[in-house]
């Protein structure tokens, strides 16, 4: 017989948007149990650097004038107005209090930046906002990746002082109906197997997508997970909150991934991936140039365009005279996610790489030769090819000019000194987006409209505010939604749970610009 549970509002996953979102609810007086599948909370945030937000303490004390209303225009522009506006609106009219809210529970933010410097010249970051606000992490070191597993731990210690109970190993499982078809309970397993039925007055599903289910992301989005991409693949992102929604009548949206590109295992090999990520010569496999090296930095770009390239690979080469210059004069564009000291160690590490670093499909990904002929023929690109469309290629920066994607002529380094190197770069992603269908309440809706009652759903599972790609221009934004949709549902359902008025004026201020 099942263990038998009772609650306000249950949880189900503690990652970012189920901190939030059971931290909410039980600021609202709820009681609240948090399932989660893994050992400890976060899941991806616990990778992460920091949430966007607009309108916060941190960015008014840097004399940041970044409103709520100029990033929901923008937003809406950029997506060509193809995603839910209301739902857009109740985010960043949310996210800036929603730092002062973080704050109080003791997370501290380093600094407001944009997602990466670069000249003005470097069109794809020349106008992107002061929007990722950086956990800075408790050692006092600089931010890196990992910096916001702080602000968990922080979100978790302020969960459990309020009285939420979380249990570990225990996922949910299915949700449970009554004859009308409101969501009033969870089924789990916890971690000796046994069945669990929690009956709650809401629950909030924050499982955060597929990203770790292969078979899933070929059936729904036709990537082939170690052949044509490497996303991050964070245990337990299986989508069980997907399917779970879409049992009970959840209605359906497009589902798509946070495109971008890099390496496989490319956390084991993050100094060879980021030394590789300048404005070189990028090339298809037939040697052609397919984009302005000058906008690789707009990671959902590049990895839009090599969505469309044969093969779905990419390539990236220089030579040793850029590599002197990177290593006296310090990268062309500079990352604030990869190490400054990118090119001190990297030939030594390089040559570890070569003979054993490997795709799922046993190419090497990375290649040294003297000639460009020879690391054609190493890497997989057509020698030929390569060899005519790199003399184009000098062609032009002789001439200062680039005749094909206009390229700014700072960035017009000829490949001819050698020995030159290789690197395969493959779609990835950091998850996946979308999915179940929710209002700006966060309330899940069936396909005709109609809200499932006492169904939320939050974080990366109903994150559909994109369109067709991530916005970069405004960076920390999968971060900030999970937060804020988190906050939303749990104040609502905790506002259900007595019966009370919802609160939305507090986040739903249409008149503040």
């Amino acid at each position: 017989m099942a263990q038998q549970l009772e609650t306000d509002v249950v949880v189900v996953a503690a990652g970012l948007s189920g901190l939030a979102a059971a931290n909410a609810a039980a600021e609202g007086g709820a009681r609240v149990i948090a399932l989660e599948k893994a050992s400890n909370t976060g899941g991806a945030a616990n990778m992460g650097m920091g949430p966007c937000a607009a309108g916060s303490p941190v960015q008014k004390a840097a004399m940041i004038e970044v409103t709520p209303g100029e990033l929901f225009r923008r937003h809406m522009f950029y997506t060509h107005y193809q995603v839910d506006p209301r739902l857009v609106r109740a985010y960043y009219f949310k996210s800036g209090s929603t730092i002062e809210w973080l704050q109080e529970m003791g997370v501290v933010f380093n600094s407001v930046r944009p997602a990466f410097r670069a000249r003005e010249r470097t069109r794809a970051y020349a106008d992107g906002e002061y929007t990722w606000h950086v956990v800075q992490p408790e050692d006092g070191s600089e931010p890196g990746p990992r910096a916001a597993s702080t602000m968990v731990k922080r979100m978790t210690e302020h969960a459990v002082e309020l009285g939420v109970e979380f249990l570990y190993e225990t996922p949910g499982t299915s949700l449970i109906t009554d004859e009308s078809g409101a969501v009033v309970g969870v089924r789990a397993t916890n971690k000796a197997g046994e069945e669990v039925e929690i009956s709650a007055k809401s629950v909030i599903v924050a499982t955060g997508g597929f990203g770790a289910n292969a078979a899933m992301i070929q059936e729904k989005i036709g990537l082939e997970w170690g052949k044509n991409l490497y996303s991050f693949a964070v245990p337990g992102m299986d989508g069980d909150g997907f399917n779970m929604c879409h049992e009970v009548g959840g209605g359906h949206t497009p589902v798509t991934m946070e495109m971008m590109y890099q390496l496989p295992d490319n956390m084991n090999h993050f100094y060879v991936e980021g030394a590789f990520r300048q404005p070189c010569y990028w090339c298809d496999r037939s040697g052609e140039r397919f984009m302005p090296e000058d906008d690789i930095f707009n990671t959902t770009f590049v990895g839009n365009a090599i969505n469309h390239l044969p093969g779905k690979v990419a390539f990236s080469i220089f030579d040793a005279k850029m590599l002197r210059h990177w290593k006296k004069d310090g990268p062309d564009i500079v990352s604030h996610v990869h190490p400054h000291d990118l090119y001190e160690g990297f030939e030594a590490q390089f040559e570890v790489d070569l003979d054993t670093y490997l795709d799922g499909e046993g190419n090497h990904v990375v290649a040294k030769a003297d000639t460009l002929e020879e690391l054609a023929e190493k890497i997989g690109i057509d020698p030929e090819g390569l060899v005519s469309n790199v003399e184009e290629y000098n062609q032009m920066c002789a001439g200062g000019f680039d005749t094909l994607f206009e390229k700014d002529h700072e960035f017009l380094q000829p490949l001819e000194d050698g020995p030159f190197y290789a690197c395969r770069q493959y779609m990835g992603a950091y998850g996946t987006l979308g999915g179940v269908l929710i209002n700006s309440r966060m309330e899940v809706m069936t396909d005709e409209g109609t809200v499932i009652d006492g169904l939320y759903c939050v974080g990366t599972d109903a994150c559909t505010i994109y369109g067709d790609s991530y916005n970069y221009a405004i960076p920390g934004n999968t971060m900030g939604f999970c937060l804020n949709s988190g906050r939303i549902a749990g104040e609502e359902a905790s506002a259900k749970a007595f019966e009370s008025a919802s609160g939305a004026d507090d986040w739903d201020d249409g008149d503040w610009d």
